[in-house]
């Protein structure tokens, strides 16, 4: 007989007398069962949730001293309200410098994982989610956009703002900070973004940039007629 056949007899073999035990030992309702590692179910220290005659209060589970916070997560002074909005834009500046390589690829990463989708890869509010009926959101390239401080916009991503929902619970604070670092890096790679008006039957395109604005085309509706 070879090798594996001796072994395939024994596995049977095993089967059987395994088979056989179990139909021999008739449970006995009356009596506990056999424990194995009763270790795991009666713990030698006090659980989280029963009766400690060591500590205050008699239970395990302690509140936190006053004062304290959860490691990494530190806690935002603000609410979410316009006037707070307008608050954090004065008072919250942006831990990363500008020239963080490191931060401002990360910051890349999470605009494209959490922003793009709605936003756009260029922030022009043309993301998938909004071509797909979903409201758009204003360009981030748009002079108001651009106007914003860095806290304000910090704010939105973490209470959101208009149909935009709260991200904070996605993303870690220092996650918003470098995504802010990305669209400022969208809005300097990009020209901005051109608005048209319409005065006394003269469309006008503008460039607004900042504090000024450049007349670049303007065509009345008389010329665009005579054109036609």
């Amino acid at each position: 007989m070879s090798g594996s056949a001796k072994l395939n007899w024994g596995l049977l073999l095993a089967v059987i007398g395994v088979f056989a035990l179990s139909w021999s030992l008739e449970p006995d309702p009356t009596k506990r069962n056999f424990e194995f590692l009763p270790g795991m179910v009666s713990a030698v220290p006090y659980e989280s949730f029963t009766a400690n005659p060591v500590l205050a209060g008699g239970v395990t589970m302690q509140l936190p001293p006053a004062g304290t916070i959860p490691r990494w997560h530190l806690p935002i002074h603000f609410e979410a309200t316009p006037e707070e909005a307008e608050r954090a834009g004065r008072e919250l500046e942006n831990p990363f410098s500008a020239d963080d390589v490191l931060a401002l690829e990360q910051g890349e990463w999470v605009f494209e994982t959490y922003c793009q989708l709605c936003h756009g890869s260029g922030g022009e509010g043309d993301g998938t989610v909004a071509m797909r009926g979903f409201p758009t959101p204003p360009s981030l390239l748009a002079p108001k956009a651009r106007e914003l401080p860095d806290g304000r916009i910090f704010h939105i991503a973490t209470f959101g703002q208009g149909n935009m929902p709260s991200h904070a619970a996605q993303i870690e604070p220092e996650e918003r900070w470098k995504a802010v670092m990305w669209v400022r890096q969208l809005q300097q790679a990009t020209p901005p973004a051109r608005e048209k008006q319409v005065d006394e039957g003269v469309e006008t395109e503008i460039v607004n940039a900042g504090e000024g604005s450049e007349e670049i085309a303007s065509v009345s509706d008389q010329e665009v007629d005579d054109e036609r």
